[in-house]
């Protein structure tokens, strides 16, 4: 029988996020944020494809889309994910989670075509707050940004809203 997966406290991550947090802007003058890498990311694959396309937005003409410190962020946070989840041994590769096989069926293409809309509708919801989760959350409240708070507030209100519509406000003991 395997070993079971042993989960980290919320405490201790909450308090290591934040001392990393601190260096990070001690060591390097860099908040944490992740929304622009994606935003970035679209300007370096569309700019390897059609660069005339990107030359001309204006989005891109102030900031050209190159691989930078947020990207090599956002692959530490994958890298980072997957240590935890193999050093607890809760890593489970699967294409359905359970959750989402228990509410919708074992559809793998179902869950591949929700993944996607959802993650657009949180890109875009990001931009439009002007920085993401991460962001807001964990470098805005650092620095006692009032949008900041309103905005992880607001973050946090939606996923509580959408999470009960999708799953069916079900609780399980």
């Amino acid at each position: 029988m395997p070993e079971k997966s042993k989960i980290m406290n919320p405490y201790l991550g909450g308090a290591l996020s934040g001392l990393l947090a601190v260096a990070s802007v001690w060591i390097t003058g860099k908040f944490f944020g992740a929304s622009t890498t994606f935003v970035r990311a679209a300007g370096f694959i569309e700019n390897t494809v059609i660069p005339a396309l990107t030359t001309r937005m204006e989005y891109y003409t102030k900031e050209a889309p190159v691989v930078d410190w947020q990207w090599m962020f956002v692959v530490g946070v994958l890298i980072g994910s997957l240590i935890a989840s193999l050093t607890t041994r809760s890593f489970k590769l699967q294409a359905v989670p359970d959750k989402w096989r228990e509410r919708f069926g074992p559809s793998a293409v179902k869950r591949g075509l929700g993944a996607f809309c959802g993650g657009a509708i949180a890109i875009f919801g990001a931009r439009l707050a002007d920085g993401c989760p991460s962001g807001h959350g964990l470098s805005g409240v650092m620095q006692l940004s009032l949008s900041s708070v309103v905005a992880l507030v607001c973050f946090f209100a939606g996923g509580i809203i959408v999470s009960r519509v999708i799953y069916g406000g079900r609780r399980r003991s």
